[in-house]
């Protein structure tokens, strides 16, 4: 671990790896200060509050190395404790279900971030596979209010392109794609456009970069190296007060696990061919994390772009969001 590195404040924007305590213990070899660790994707109400609880008895389990992150506060604090500080995060509303009382729940049990649609239509808006997307309904604009209200960030990275937009205009805090990639580097439906990712920064947002490799320009073929130069194609284009990383690690997985993902609600259509995840040279394990500080370091960034990037930005977001 770099010098640099171990002094930073590194927070990974997406993390939806197969949760255990190796993945914990490579969190801490990577020196990740804290991430935004996926409980729920298509899972309802129920099943996401049992995940809630399999993470509370993880914290216990492990809480020599793992901290509930509720405020930004808590990273600092885990920071400061040589600990990974955890924000549960949904990748989907289906655990709102159609209650809006439910949201607020999640808050108090520890949800800092969900995103508004994964892959296809649900009750709020359209996801970036939908053939048609018909943008907020009328109970997705109630949604993103309550969110607002209660603190928590509206993810919009697989959302589809006019229900993204319907929401960084009705939210009265900053949205986020917390894990994207540029489509003027690849075309790909789950990548933002110049347009796109200008529109969200514009209106205050922010935008985590992720090096999933199906997404990225060489595909399995790329390196931290590739992933430095997609992070630097979005500052160019949004700033570098605006970005910050979501490395969108599946670590642990095989293949049962992307076919749950890439299939409506988990069975359904298919809905995308992802082929082999390989991550990109340098970077393939959460432990190789150092190894991102020193490939920007490798290209000439400044420690301040770097300390923003790594960390944080995300920071600064998630206290205008949360409000501590």
């Amino acid at each position: 671990m770099t010098a640099l590195h171990d002094d930073l404040i590194v927070f990974d924007g997406l993390n939806i790896s197969k949760w255990s305590g190796e993945v914990f213990e490579d969190l801490r070899r990577g020196g990740v200060t804290a991430a935004n660790c996926t409980c729920s994707v298509w899972e309802g109400f129920a099943e996401t509050m049992g995940n809630i609880a399999q993470w509370n008895r993880w914290f216990h389990e492990h809480g020599d190395i793992l901290l509930k992150v509720r405020t930004t506060a808590d990273i600092h604090r885990a920071k400061q404790a040589g600990k990974t500080g955890i924000v549960l995060g949904f990748q989907n509303v289906s655990a709102f279900e159609d209650q809006l009382g439910h949201i607020e729940l999640f808050k108090e049990v520890g949800v800092g971030i969900v995103q508004m649609a994964y892959n296809t239509q649900n009750l709020i808006g359209s996801g970036c596979y939908e053939s048609e997307d018909r943008g907020l309904s009328d109970y997705g604009y109630e949604v993103v209010a309550e969110m607002n209200r209660v603190g928590l960030l509206c993810d919009l990275s697989h959302v589809g392109p006019r229900t993204s937009t319907d929401t960084i205009q009705a939210s009265s805090k900053p949205v986020a794609y917390t894990h994207c990639l540029p489509s003027g580097l690849k075309a790909h439906p789950r990548n933002k456009s110049d347009e796109q990712l200008r529109e969200i920064a514009d209106a205050g947002g922010f935008i985590g970069v992720t090096m999933f490799p199906a997404f990225l320009a060489r595909g399995a073929e790329a390196t931290v190296d590739d992933y430095v130069e997609a992070i630097d194609y979005v500052i160019d284009l949004a700033g570098e007060d605006g970005v910050g990383i979501g490395t969108d690690f599946t670590q642990g997985y095989g293949p049962e696990f992307f076919h749950w993902l890439t299939h409506d609600k988990g069975y359904a259509r298919r809905l995308v061919e992802i082929g082999e995840v390989i991550n990109p040279l340098g970077i393939r394990t959460i432990g190789e994390f150092p190894n991102l500080t020193a490939a920007m370091e490798k290209a000439g960034w400044p420690e301040a772009k770097i300390r923003k990037v790594m960390g944080e930005n995300w920071l600064r977001l998630l206290a205008e969001v949360w409000g501590a």
